[in-house]
């Protein structure tokens, strides 16, 4: 007598039985092909995927399609300008204008890679980053250092903790080019407050802004005071997802203040300050407003960094270097670039995945 059991396990599974046809799976279709496919592709790869998330979330759509209008004028648009003019002689005698009535047409030419190879070959550049990339360090690491620390003071059940924390804030909400300005009148040679409060202590005072090693200081100095609130705010918050347990567990356990540090702080802010850490280098990298309205990038250019110095070719001299400052630019962006997917994949490899 035939196993009837046997026989019905093996057709739900989609096996053959001597004498009978093949047959497919319990849900009719063919193995090798998913359901409602009608093809060995798997789902989505048709278009599919995308109308039904256009079809699900038209209103996000909508909402969001505004706005991607408008960054895609305000930076699409100049960035491939930027590049398109990086490969050109264009400056200000050869571009197209207008003087009254008259319509001058542009005159400029296509030139290649003239001007990445002029830029590269040259020394100012490398000068220039050398002196940007150390800024950019020097700046993330001393904020860093500062705001993590004033976020593990103010963590703590401290008498007054929500006056501090409003106190330490306040740089941020203040604009940057206010504070830069009230900086430069502390650090005015003659009248400033800092080299006031030095000769009254017998010190003589301090060439803050035309001194290349002072200018360089105090440029430091003032984007920390700017940068410290936004890395405190961050590590505060990241400090504040610890549970409460751990320290606790820690303690009974015998570990020092250190300990607790470097063992449960550390590890337990890393992925925020991953995020910040980025962040707060590509800002400094091109943190205008303070070289600019500081130091002027003097004295004699020692303050400038990459994006000042590709202002000062389109905006400062004659003839104005339209091309260069592209070039510039373009070079910034491709170092930010390059800085920023290294960055990741040495976190990926860390297990830190954003």
């Amino acid at each position: 007598m035939p196993d009837t059991s046997s026989r019905s396990a093996a057709t739900a599974v989609g096996t053959t039985t001597p004498g009978a046809p093949a047959r497919g799976r319990a849900t009719g279709t063919t193995p090798g092909r998913e359901p409602g496919t009608g093809s060995g592709k798997p789902p989505g790869t048709d278009g599919g995927r995308l109308r039904r998330a256009l079809s699900t979330h038209w209103y996000a759509w909508t909402m969001i399609a505004p706005v991607v209008v408008v960054i895609t004028v305000i930076i699409g648009y100049p960035l491939v300008r930027g590049v398109y003019l990086s490969f050109t002689d264009a400056d200000e005698a050869n571009v197209e204008r207008r003087i009254g009535v008259n319509h001058i047409p542009a005159t400029y030419e296509f030139v290649g890679l003239d001007n990445y190879v002029d830029v590269l070959t040259g020394s100012e550049f490398w000068d220039r980053l050398g002196w940007t990339v150390t800024w950019t360090v020097l700046c993330v690491a001393i904020t860093f250092s500062i705001g993590l620390a004033l976020a593990v003071m103010l963590n703590r059940r401290i008498r007054g903790r929500g006056l501090y924390r409003m106190a330490l804030i306040l740089p941020w909400a203040i604009p940057a080019f206010v504070s830069v300005f009230a900086w430069r009148m502390l650090f005015n040679e003659r009248y400033g407050i800092l080299n006031a409060g030095l000769e009254n202590g017998g010190i003589d005072g301090i060439s803050w802004l035309t001194d290349p090693l002072w200018a360089k200081a105090a440029v430091i100095a003032v984007n920390v005071w700017l940068g410290v609130p936004f890395m405190l705010v961050a590590m505060l918050g990241a400090l504040q997802s610890i549970p409460a347990e751990q320290y606790e567990a820690a303690e009974m356990d015998g570990a020092g203040p250190w300990q607790r540090f470097w063992n449960i702080t550390l590890p337990g802010v890393r992925s925020v300050s991953a995020t910040v850490i980025l962040l707060s280098s590509i800002w400094t990298f091109n943190m205008f407003p303070v070289i600019f309205l500081l130091t002027g990038g003097g004295p004699i250019g020692t303050t400038d960094i990459l994006v000042t110095e590709a202002f000062e070719l389109a905006f400062v001299g004659s003839p104005r270097d339209f091309a260069g400052s592209a070039t510039w630019g373009v070079l910034i962006l491709l170092l930010l670039v390059v800085f920023a997917v290294g960055y990741r994949r040495a976190l990926r490899k860390q297990g830190e995945v954003w």
